[in-house]
């Protein structure tokens, strides 16, 4: 089968396909013939080296959509359509940049069949963890006003999808101010300037603060969204859009409101309940995922450096299936 192997740290253009063979299955793991995946910053850190804990050589990749191609002995029957996500996924054992995936079977997820592939592809971790930050972390309800701490980013549109379905009014912020139109197509009520103004926009809109916030851009403005928040409200820190971990001089006596709940979410253990109630969801609302560009698996290279360069405005997706060639972006 065709994969990609991250032997070593290196550019997007270093990034190649190799043959290998096709896993061999063994109790417990079921082999997924792997149709379309999303590609994230979290495989795009690994590449360059930050990721201690992941062991190379080693196929990254940490979601997928596909079929299952060799049930072993699980339940699942072959051809169903399923998803995998985190987990361990592209990290711990090899992942879904390759034509075959062996996944542990309670760790693959039986899905809808009734939606494109590539359209399938973008929801497993951007939806998931947006769905799962706003119901979940946030206790989102209708009527709050939600700001979105990084809005452009492929979660911060699929929160924003997902807000207004439910009838909150949302505010987005991005520090490009000719992405203002991207988010006011995609239902912001309002759109702002992430910079030092930010606090005064924010209260010229909300003057006792806004019920909840998604902070997607992370350590370095965290502190700050806390004190956006009126009282009552939550903040949910569920990405990092740099690559700067921790949070230095945190004092939480000081920090965080009096009154304001701080939490965070991450997808590293998947519910299945919610994965179901995210496509539910989804369903039944008709929301279409963002899709930014669809490459094939020998484009893995001109993917990762469209993400680089931060203009992606959706998600990108590979597709193992015949697609047509980005002809219009380069790697080199």
């Amino acid at each position: 089968m065709k994969a990609v192997i991250l032997e070593r740290v290196c550019t997007p253009q270093e990034l190649q396909i190799t043959e290998v063979p096709i896993p061999t299955v063994k109790p417990g793991w079921v082999l997924v013939k792997i149709r379309a995946f999303g590609i994230n910053r979290s495989e795009m850190f690994t590449r360059q080296g930050h990721s201690p804990s992941v062991q190379l050589p080693r196929i990254i990749g940490i979601e997928c959509v596909g079929e299952i191609e060799d049930p072993s002995d699980s339940t699942f029957v072959k051809g169903t359509t399923v998803a995998s996500l985190m987990g361990g996924l592209g990290r711990a054992f090899d992942g879904s940049y390759a034509e075959y995936a062996l996944i542990p079977s309670d760790q693959v997820y039986p899905i809808p069949s009734d939606m494109k592939w590539t359209e399938l592809a973008a929801i497993p971790e951007m939806y998931y963890t947006a769905y799962a930050s706003l119901f979940e972390g946030l206790q989102l309800t209708s009527g709050e006003m939600l700001l979105i701490r990084g809005g452009t980013s492929s979660v911060g549109l699929a929160a924003l999808q997902l807000a207004k379905s439910i009838g909150a009014t949302v505010i987005s912020t991005t520090r490009d101010k000719e992405k203002f139109a991207l988010l006011q197509q995609a239902g912001a009520d309002y759109t702002l300037l992430d910079n030092e103004h930010l606090r005064e926009q924010v209260y010229a809109i909300a003057p006792n603060g806004v019920n909840k916030v998604l902070e997607l851009v992370g350590t370095t403005t965290v502190k700050e969204s806390l004190q956006f928040i009126s009282e009552r409200g939550i903040c949910c820190m569920s990405g990092i859009l740099g690559n700067e971990w921790t949070l230095d001089a945190f004092e939480p006596l000081v920090d965080i409101p009096t009154g304001v709940y701080f939490t965070a979410f991450t997808s590293e253990v998947i519910k299945e309940s919610t994965l179901i109630s995210l496509f539910e969801h989804i369903q039944k609302h008709g929301i279409v995922p963002p899709i930014a560009r669809v490459f094939t698996l020998e484009e893995i290279g001109k993917a990762h450096l469209l993400m680089e360069s931060n203009t992606a405005n959706g998600k990108i997706v590979i597709s193992n299936d015949i697609v047509e060639t980005n002809d219009n972006f380069s790697a080199t």
